[in-house]
């Protein structure tokens, strides 16, 4: 297990990556499982940097549950918080302080104490693309 401040280092080098992406050149299909979700290139950065497509994978798996509000439908804002055991919360929210629902996780190694993801509908095919809030 890695030492509090060696943690903190990465941390900070994630966070400092993260803030330059504004807006994405490509949409990455980061699972065959979930073809129906893309990531532009700042999630696909955090996924590889940070070794969690769980996460994505956490986001699509809730999808279905998702897409039945119709809030939800226009536009998903994800957020993940460790808390300092290592355990964390997922919660998606239709707008500011309106929390749809969360998945407590037991245990995680990710690197930072919060990131948020929003998902959005892109074009007619039925496809959403997970972005970071920057790449809106």
């Amino acid at each position: 297990m890695l030492d509090t401040a060696v943690r903190e280092r990465m941390a900070n080098s994630l966070k400092d990556a993260l803030d330059q992406f504004i807006g994405t050149e490509a949409y990455h299909r980061l699972s065959p499982l979930h073809g129906d979700l893309v990531a532009t290139d700042g999630v696909k950065y955090l996924c590889e940097a940070a070794e969690c497509f769980w996460l994505l994978d956490a986001i699509a798996s809730h999808q279905p549950r998702a897409l039945r509000d119709r809030m939800l439908r226009d536009m998903q804002f994800w957020t993940l918080r460790v808390n300092e055991d290592r355990s964390a919360v997922l919660e998606v929210a239709r707008d500011e302080g309106d929390v749809a629902f969360h998945q407590d996780i037991e245990f995680t190694d990710f690197p930072l104490p919060e990131v948020r993801i929003w998902v959005a509908p892109r074009g007619p095919a039925d496809t959403y693309v997970a972005m970071l809030p920057d790449e809106h």
